[in-house]
């Protein structure tokens, strides 16, 4: 079992990180499988940064921050779609709106939640 300590979520954040990356490069895994894994990230973040939340609490800022994300793809100025064409910019904010993106975030937040409550031990 992990703890429930910033250490533990700071590995879980880069376990994430490291098997989005590897998603993107392996032929063959559809591209939603990442977009589950950003929101799995943005929950564990969320839990690293305010760990004294609740846990519905860090639900909801995931919901909040990878949907608002999404929407800010249909803001296309030219500064944004610059950063956007990077290869951090385009990890970190897309490339274009999707409404199926909305709900694989969704899944991503739920799952990351029922590891949080399943398998980072409370102290």
């Amino acid at each position: 079992m992990l703890k429930n300590n910033r250490l533990s979520y700071f590995i879980l954040i880069l376990s994430t990180i490291g098997l989005g990356v590897l998603s993107r490069n392996i032929e063959g895994v559809p591209t939603f499988f990442g977009d589950t894994l950003y929101a799995v990230m943005v929950f564990f973040g969320i839990r690293l940064i305010l760990k004294k939340q609740s846990q519905l609490k860090t639900v909801l800022l995931a919901f909040v921050f990878c949907y608002c994300i999404e929407f800010f793809q249909l803001y296309k100025a030219d500064w944004i779609v610059a950063i956007r064409r990077t290869t951090l910019g385009h990890y970190a904010l897309g490339q274009g709106f999707l409404w199926s993106d909305l709900f694989f975030y969704s899944i991503g937040v739920i799952i990351a939640y029922l590891i949080d409550i399943n398998f980072v031990k409370k102290q």
